[in-house]
């Protein structure tokens, strides 16, 4: 799962309001959020200070790897993202997740092996899904 933070609007949680800053926090900890591939011994703590002062953030969660990130490669940042996403609602909130055109786009361009097979499984489903609309 990928989550665009917008950096430019001081972040998701502030850009948010309070209230839903709480809850997103919140969520993240009750999934046991911690940074992916830093040292266990790594002082980290998930808190809107931590999230206003950074960028991207890779995590392991008990949901899975969840990245959340302010600039995407081949994408840009939230403002220029926003307008290639959907709403999703999951696990009692609503994201604005990447459409697929844009998602195979990013992955694209950032040109790692380990994509290539997720593109094509990506390009089959905008296909299919581009079908049963019309």
């Amino acid at each position: 799962m990928d989550l665009h933070a917008s950096r430019s609007t001081s972040t998701l949680f502030t850009r948010a309001g309070k209230a839903t800053s709480s809850a997103w926090l919140r969520f993240f900890r009750r999934l046991s959020a911690s940074l992916r591939g830093a040292p266990a011994d790594l002082p980290f703590t998930w808190d809107a200070k931590t999230i206003r002062n950074g960028l991207n953030f890779t995590l392991t969660t008990t949901l899975g790897d969840i990245d959340m990130l302010g600039e995407v490669a081949g994408g840009g940042i939230y403002s220029d993202l926003l307008q290639h996403s959907v709403d999703i609602e999951a696990f009692d909130g609503c994201f604005k997740c990447i459409d697929l055109p844009t998602l195979i786009r990013i992955k694209e361009a950032t040109g790692r092996p380990k994509d290539r097979e997720a593109i094509a499984e990506l390009r089959v489903l905008l296909e299919e899904t581009e079908h049963r609309q019309s």
